[in-house]
C-alpha cells in the first residue's frame, strides 16, 4: 500500500469513525453529551485489534493490515458495500463477488427422515449460516411463516429479528434474540471474513436496529440445552426443552428439536399446531 493509499484509507476511516452514531452500538453520549462518533479504543475493540495498530491505520502508518482486519473493521463502521469495496481497494485487495442471500442446498433425504421422526417434537435443520433448510410438520405449525418465507430469506436469525409474529410468541424476547445471536456468533468464529457472513451481517443490520444493538454487543456463548416458552396463538402455552444433534454425517448442518414437556399441557398445544385437536 503506498502513501497516498494509506492517507485516503486513513482520512476516510476517521471521518465515519466520527460520523457514527453511538445509539447505534448501545453506547451513550461521551464528553458534553456528544451523540455522535466512537473513540479510537471502542471501535479497535468492536474489530478485534489493539488501539494502537488501529490508531497507525488512520495515522497512514505504513502497516499492513490483513484482509480480515480490513473487513472486521468496515463492517462495525457500517460502511456501506461501496465503501467496503473501496477501502479494500485502497489496502490493496480485490473485492471479493458479494453472494446474494440464496436458498440453501436441499438436505440429504436421511437428514429429512430424521426430522419427520422426531414428530410432534417442532424440528428443523439449520445450515452453518443458520439458513432454515428443512423442518417436520409440526415446525410448520408452531412457525408458520416458515412456509410462506421466501427460500432466500429462510433465515433463523432474521425470523427472530424481523417476523413480529415470531417477536409476540417469545415472552423473554430480548433475553431469547440475544442468546441466539451469541451461539450464532460462537459457531461463525471461523467464517467471521468469509463473504457469506459478512453478507449476512450487512442484511440483517439494515433490517433490524435491534439486530444491530444486538450484535455490536458481540456476546459470545456455547449452545447449551435449555427450556424454551412460547405463547402461541393456535397452540397456547408451550414449554418445550431445547436440544441440538449434528449428524456425523452432515456436520454442517445442526438438527434442532425442541421436545415438548408436561408443563402448560404442551402435548395437547402440539397436537394443535397440526390440527389433530
Amino acid at each position: 500500500m503506498d502513501e497516498p493509499a494509506r492517507k485516503e484509507l486513513g482520512a476516510l476511516l476517521r471521518r465515519r469513525r466520527n460520523e457514527v452514531e453511538r445509539s447505534d452500538y448501545d453506547l451513550g453520549p461521551v464528553g458534553r453529551g456528544r451523540t455522535t462518533g466512537l473513540r479510537r479504543e471502542e471501535i479497535a475493540f468492536l474489530s478485534g485489534v489493539s488501539v494502537t495498530w488501529y490508531t497507525w491505520l488512520e495515522q497512514g502508518r505504513d502497516i499492513n493490515p490483513s484482509r480480515q482486519v480490513i473487513d472486521a473493521v468496515a463492517v462495525n463502521l457500517h460502511l456501506s458495500e461501496v465503501e467496503h469495496d473501496y477501502v479494500l481497494g485502497l489496502a490493496g485487495f480485490t473485492p471479493r463477488p458479494r453472494p446474494e442471500l440464496a436458498e440453501p442446498e436441499p438436505v440429504p433425504s436421511h437428514v429429512q427422515h430424521l426430522l419427520d421422526a422426531l414428530d410432534p417434537a417442532p424440528s428443523f435443520a439449520l445450515t452453518a449460516h443458520w439458513d432454515v433448510a428443512a423442518w417436520n410438520r409440526s415446525y410448520e405449525g408452531l412457525f408458520p411463516g416458515v412456509l410462506d418465507a421466501d427460500p432466500a430469506q429462510r433465515n433463523l436469525l432474521q425470523f427472530i429479528f424481523t417476523d413480529e409474529r415470531v417477536r409476540a410468541m417469545l415472552p423473554e424476547w430480548e433475553l431469547t434474540s440475544r442468546q441466539f445471536l451469541a451461539e450464532y456468533r460462537a459457531e461463525a468464529g471461523g467464517r467471521a471474513g468469509g463473504p457469506q457472513h459478512v453478507r449476512l451481517v450487512k442484511h440483517l443490520r439494515a433490517l433490524s436496529h435491534d439486530f444491530s444493538r444486538a450484535w455490536d454487543a458481540h456476546e459470545v456463548e456455547r449452545f447449551s440445552s435449555r427450556v424454551r416458552i412460547f405463547e402461541h396463538p393456535v397452540g397456547g402455552r408451550l414449554v418445550f426443552e431445547q436440544v441440538n444433534i449434528v449428524p456425523q454425517d452432515a456436520p454442517d448442518l445442526h438438527i434442532v428439536s425442541y421436545l415438548p414437556l408436561p408443563e402448560g399441557d404442551t402435548p395437547a398445544g402440539v397436537r394443535r399446531l397440526v390440527g389433530e385437536e
